[in-house]
């Protein structure tokens, strides 16, 4: 197995997250970037406003490293609209993978047509465009029995809108990695979570993302059947070590 290709490497912090200048972040998104060439990684998981500077650097290298990027991150709850021109602006610099926050929130209060809405305009737009797209459901805002209904309410979705071809093309992804939970619970992917995920959205692929931190951790979420691991600690697991990074 080579773990590299299940991996999408991944820096989103912004400049005042990371408590840098807009230049040390640039820096530390140049050497991700890097990072992710030399190591052949799956992908390279940056912001949108990245998105160009990852192209250039990719084209330049030679390299077969996929550029993911981040839509309406990290809350998901921008109108339908917003998230589609955020999109496209994506598509247009370069981007090969479009990972959308899913209105979660709404789903939480029963607005679930128009969660069904972004859902369907956003994978078009990826899909019609060559793009693979990822719903994230942030699985840390969610109980047991709204993991299993809003995977299920994007795979039957799909399903029901696009053709049996097209589903390895659009994941449901478990997390952010940004959401704050109390209590030191976890706020990314965890065994059950992904177990859930797995058995709802099925044959739609699942991304694990968050909280997985070591070699041993990925390969039993590779396992378990996921497809996509997202991490800011790529090159730590590759390597059978601990990453100690947050995401």
């Amino acid at each position: 197995m080579n773990i590299r290709q299940f991996l999408d490497s991944t820096y989103l912090k912004t400049a005042v997250q990371a408590g840098l200048s807009e230049a040390e972040n640039t820096l530390v998104v140049q050497q991700c970037i890097k990072e992710a060439i030399d190591e052949n990684f799956k992908l390279i998981m940056i912001r949108p406003d990245q998105v160009t500077l990852a192209k250039h650097m990719i084209t330049e290298a030679g390299s077969g490293v996929q550029i993911g990027t981040v839509i309406d991150f990290p809350q998901g709850r921008s109108a339908i609209e917003d998230k589609l021109l955020e999109a496209q602006s994506a598509i247009d610099n370069g981007t090969d993978e479009l990972d959308f926050v899913c209105n979660y929130e709404a789903f939480k209060i029963g607005e679930i047509d128009l969660v069904k809405e972004e859902i369907i305009k956003g994978t078009q737009l990826g899909l019609e465009n060559g793009k693979i797209v990822k719903w994230i459901i942030e699985v840390a805002a969610l109980n047991d029995k709204q993991i299993i209904q809003l995977s299920a309410l994007i795979k039957n979705c799909i399903i029901t809108n696009f053709e049996e071809k097209q589903y390895c093309s659009v994941f449901v992804k478990s997390s952010t990695g940004f959401y704050n939970t109390e209590g030191g619970l976890p706020n990314g992917a965890t065994v059950p979570s992904i177990i859930m995920m797995l058995e709802n959205a099925s044959p739609l692929p699942i991304k694990a993302a968050g909280g997985v931190r070591t070699y041993e951790e990925a390969i039993a979420m590779i396992r378990l059947g996921v497809k996509r691991i997202g991490t800011s600690g790529a090159k730590a697991i590759a390597n059978g070590q601990n990453s100690e990074l947050e995401y």
